[in-house]
Formats: C-alpha cells, structure tokens, sequence
C-alpha cells in the first residue's frame, strides 16, 4: 500500500471483478512507448488506466481501479489537467506551458508546449488541439505519437491572443474562437488551408466546447450557445436576457449538449439550480431545474450520453437528455458543500470514463470511484492533501 494513501475497498468482489476485467482490456490497448523520455518521478510496473489529481504543491497519479496512489509527483503552481487523446497520456497545464504526463508511466516527460498561459485542451476526429491564451497559438497533433517524443504539429495563430478554444475537424477544417484580450465575440471556421470559411460574431463572450453527435460544435455565449453543424453556423438564444453558457459537456451517443446555465450577469458568483440543455439538430435549448446548485466542474456524460452533474448535496444527478428528465440521484458524499468564490480554490470535482465516475472530496481528502450502473462506490482514496483539478486518460473522440 502507497505511504501516500490508505485505500479501502467499498464493494464486492463480483464488482471489483468485473472493473478488473475492465482494466485488463484497456491495458491490452495501451501503447508501448515511454512517453518521450526521462521525467520526473518515475513509476515501476505501468498503473492500470490511471486517473490524476492536482493538489497545492504536486500531483497524484492512482489505479483507476483500486484508486491507490501509485505516483506523487512534486509540482509547484496552480495546475490544470487534461486527457491527451491516447491511453497513455494527460497534459498538464503549467507556468511554463503544457506539460506531457506519462500517466501510466507515472511521470513527467521531458515533452513541453511551451508559451504564456496555456489554455484549453481538447480531443476530437483522432486530433488533440492546444490554445495557448498569451499567444493566441494553436497548435494541432496526433496524441498518439506522444509515445515518441514531441510529435509533429501544425500550428495556426489567431488575429489576437485571447482566452480561446480550437478544434480540428474531421475534414481537417478548424474552429476557433475570436477575440482579443478585452473581449471574445465570435467563431470563425477555417479550411484545411487555414482560410477563413465562414465566421459568427454574435457571441459575446465566447467561451468552452463540446463535441456533440454528427460532428456538431458547440459553444458558449453569454446570452445562448453557437452552433457549427454541416457547414452553417446557428444561433441559439438564451430565453433569459443574461443567460450565459460557458461550459459544455458533448457525447458522440447524442445530439444535445450540456450545459451550465447563469442569469446573474451582476453576481460575484452566481450559484446555478439550472443546467440547459442544447439540441443542436433542432437548435432549441432546455432550461432544467436540479435539486441542488454545482460548479463548472460538476459536469460529465455517462456511457450512453446521459447527463451527469455533481451537485452541492453531495449527489451525481442523471438527467435524461432527450426528456429533460431528472431520473437518478447517486449519493456520493456524505456533506453538503459550497462553491468558493476564487475558482482556482478546491472544490468537489467530477471525471468519468465508460461507467466509471470518479468524484474528489478536498473537505475529506477523499477520491471516490463510483459504478454509474449500480450506484455504488467501488473504492475510495484518502488522500494527504486535498485534490484539485480531476482528470484520466481518455481516447479521443
């Protein structure tokens, strides 16, 4: 047993069993590469689907089945985590840029992104896009070849930096967000060339993306989302005056996008009950009221693209997305809890991969792994600090 952690295990060995099997399936998958080299803080033996978690000074690499803490990497800085699109690898948003975790290795490689301000992250047609919020750069690669060292990218700069967001397209296109360091408006989509397309600058502030069914792209707008699908961009509006959505959770198994949903425009922070949900076939959005508020990192997509949010009552919400309706609540914490005002504060958080959803508890310490399907926690970390940013291995998709 790690000296980090004491680890119990909550469930029974039928359902130990069958994550086991699960591991064992993905663990047949995983690249043989070493993740570009030496690094810090070397593990043995590679960890079985590993899931990660910042804490004030470092971070935790754990079994994604047992949750024992196989790594503990120090790292000063506040840290952001993000899958990197293969089995292997999760980027760490750092002060010096983005960082290449060798999450099954258990290390830090020496493979960095380098710029002012790293910012979003995100996975979709077999690409892994970074934007870098100082420089406006985006770069573009293949996650798959972080097996091998720094891979080779493709790099576009947008006309200003900006706190943005990028995606390849599966025809090799881009959407990128648009705006400068007072203000983000819009998207603009480019060609294989880098050529701008088409472009949307009704969208004030412009922020988050998700991925839906179709290749349809969504994004957020202070006052409704915008919506990339066959070539058009399409409007949604928010049914309140000031209605914003800034973060978004997509499914390639739905259509409809998740998303969170504030009215306060004057709030110093707003504490949500509602979440929209998007169709972006039919360009039509659904307010849903929840039982408790949460926070930009309550929300997540199950197996089938149900609807998951972490709420301040300890509870996973399952919302079906085509009916709105709210059809589960899993009890996971044991206390209620409340959102900090500083967002880079801990705060519970929420990960899911297959069936599997991993919830943080910084109050406890805690990290629990949760079986969607049956409700029950089938192990639980105690950790010696308390987690932050949540996040694992993921395909692309």
């Amino acid at each position: 047993m790690s000296s980090t952690a004491r680890i119990r295990r909550a469930a029974a060995l039928s359902a130990a069993a069958a994550m086991l099997a699960v591991s064992a399936c993905a663990a047949d998958e995983q690249e043989s590469g070493s993740g570009g080299g030496g690094g810090e803080q070397g593990g043995g033996a590679d960890i079985a689907e590993p899931v990660v978690t910042t804490y004030d000074g470092g971070v935790y690499i754990l079994d994604g089945t047992t949750l024992e803490v196989q790594a503990d990497i120090p790292l000063e800085g506040f840290n952001r985590l993000n899958p990197a699109g293969d089995d292997r690898h999760v980027m760490v948003s750092t002060s010096e840029g983005f960082r290449v975790l060798d999450a099954v290795g258990g290390q830090l490689t020496d493979v960095t992104f380098g710029g002012a301000e790293p910012g979003h992250v995100v996975r979709h047609a077999g690409r892994t896009v970074l934007f870098t919020d100082g420089t406006g750069q985006v770069r573009s690669f293949d996650p798959h070849d972080l097996g091998d060292g720094t891979p080779e990218t493709t790099e576009y700069t947008t006309e200003e930096p900006h706190h943005g967001v990028a995606v390849e397209l599966e025809n090799g296109g881009m959407l990128v967000t648009l705006g400068d360091e007072e203000e983000r408006n819009g998207i603009a989509i480019l060609d294989e060339n880098r050529e701008e397309v088409t472009r949307n600058e009704n969208c004030p502030g412009v922020h988050g993306e998700s991925a839906a069914q179709g290749e349809a792209i969504a994004v957020g707008c202070e006052d409704g989302v915008l919506i990339y699908r066959d070539g058009k961009i399409t409007k949604v509006d928010s049914p309140t005056e000031y209605g914003r959505i800034g973060n978004q959770a997509g499914s390639p198994e739905s259509p409809i996008v998740l998303g969170d949903y504030k009215q306060d425009a004057g709030a110093e922070l707003e504490r949500p009950t509602q979440i929209a949900l998007v169709d972006t076939e039919s360009a039509e959005l659904r307010r849903v009221d929840l039982p408790a508020s949460y926070t930009f990192r309550s929300l997540a997509r199950g197996p089938e693209g149900e609807a998951l949010v972490l709420g301040t009552d300890g509870r996973i919400h399952v919302v079906d997305p085509e009916s709105g309706e709210l059809t589960e609540s899993i009890p996971v914490l044991d206390e209620e809890w409340s959102e900090p005002i500083e967002w880079q504060q801990p705060r519970p958080a929420l990960f899911v991969r297959g069936g599997t959803a991993y919830v943080s508890d910084p109050e406890k310490q805690q990290l629990h792994a949760v079986d969607l399907e049956s409700g029950e926690t089938t192990a639980t970390a105690d950790l010696e600090a308390a987690p932050n940013e949540l996040s694992g291995v993921v395909h692309a998709h």
